[in-house]
């Protein structure tokens, strides 16, 4: 299969675009018929979950890095393997129902490296491996996220990261140095008001090491990063257009994910505060204030590229600045992506995602 056939798979399962669909954000937002839902009574089973649930329509691995280089520059690193079915059945070879998309990025001050990878399932190009003796192992061609964790640990307590595009390339060793941590109900994350979730936990402890390949040169770089695992089949509702999402490693230990739902019927917002210690809180629907400050123009689309985040019950009043305003990623589902800086009441770094811009 081609490229061009995968597109349009990809095209009929997520909705092409990254503009505001009828049904949300890539088509997020659709009613599926077949296709597992969400159970809020589900207990999230490792290293089981780490691998893929093909009886939901769609998911992903997701790491996203901050790291610093010897020289003392500043990087963002991303690595994303999505998964979406185009049908609730299952087949062989060409007949799997699977459909694989890879993104990779590299940020700088001044420069935003994108690569994408598009596979069909059941032919070898890209999957997720887990169990039978094997290491669990995520990749799509040659790009790989590799379990090399040992006796009693976690598949995801060590990890090698690799991938690569046009102008650059990375190759990273990750040690988590915390617990996984279940976002929302012990892993149901609801999305909406009107109940739409997802299954969804993370590993926001790694500490990295590892190689950056740019035009000019190779950099040695060392920071941390984190994994975000999802998997739903309607994780939005009809309304919802798209998402801002955050993830922050605060100075002092503490971390914080959070997210707004854009809508027409008003956005909803959640998340989870993250103590040192990896011990998890929930946030209310609505205990998260976030406020768009700066504006960029990215991609001829008004991007907010500076944001205030603020939750009164932890004393938390912050103010987001991107790392590279231009972090724009111009794939089949476009959207923006990169590190910030995080100054105000508590400092660190993170990540933002936005789409539906």
């Amino acid at each position: 299969m081609n490229a061009k056939s995968v597109v349009l798979l990809l095209g009929l399962t997520l909705g092409l675009g990254g503009a505001a669909f009828p049904q949300g954000f890539a088509d997020l937002g659709a009613s599926v018929d077949g296709f597992a839902l969400p159970d809020r009574a589900k207990v999230l089973e490792f290293p089981a979950d780490h691998g893929a649930h093909p009886d939901f329509r769609i998911e992903w691995w997701y790491l996203t890095a901050n790291l610093t280089g010897a020289d003392g520059a500043e990087y963002g690193v991303q690595w994303t393997l999505f998964r979406s079915a185009t049908a609730p059945v299952e087949g062989l070879g060409w007949d799997s129902p699977q459909v694989w998309m890879g993104h990779a990025a590299v940020t700088t001050a001044t420069e935003h490296f994108v690569a994408e990878r598009l596979a069909r399932g059941g032919v070898g190009q890209a999957g997720v491996t887990l169990g039978d003796g094997a290491p669990f192992r995520a990749w799509i061609d040659e790009w790989h996220m590799t379990s090399t964790a040992g006796p009693g640990e976690d598949a995801l307590d060590r990890l090698k990261l690799g991938a690569g595009g046009d102008g650059f390339g990375y190759a990273l060793d990750l040690t988590a140095k915390g617990p996984l941590v279940l976002q929302g109900d012990a892993g149901y994350s609801v999305k909406s008001a009107e109940g739409q979730a997802s299954h969804y936990y993370s590993q926001p402890f790694y500490a990295v090491t590892g190689m950056l390949d740019l035009p000019g040169g190779q950099v040695a770089v060392t920071g941390q990063a984190w994994l975000d695992r999802e998997w739903s089949s309607q994780p939005l509702a009809p309304d919802q257009t798209g998402w801002d999402w955050f993830s922050l490693s605060f100075d002092g230990g503490e971390k914080l994910m959070g997210f707004v739902l854009r809508g027409g019927d008003g956005d909803f917002t959640s998340g989870t505060w993250i103590a040192a210690d990896g011990t998890a809180t929930p946030l209310e629907p609505g205990a998260l204030q976030a406020e768009p400050l700066d504006k960029a123009t990215v991609a001829n689309r008004e991007v907010p590229v500076g944001w205030r985040l603020r939750l009164p019950e932890r004393g938390l009043d912050v103010t987001l600045d991107a790392l590279n305003p231009a972090a724009w990623m111009a794939t089949s589902v476009p959207y923006w992506e990169g590190p910030v800086w995080v100054t105000g009441s508590h400092s660190g770094r993170g990540y933002l995602e936005m789409t539906g811009y």
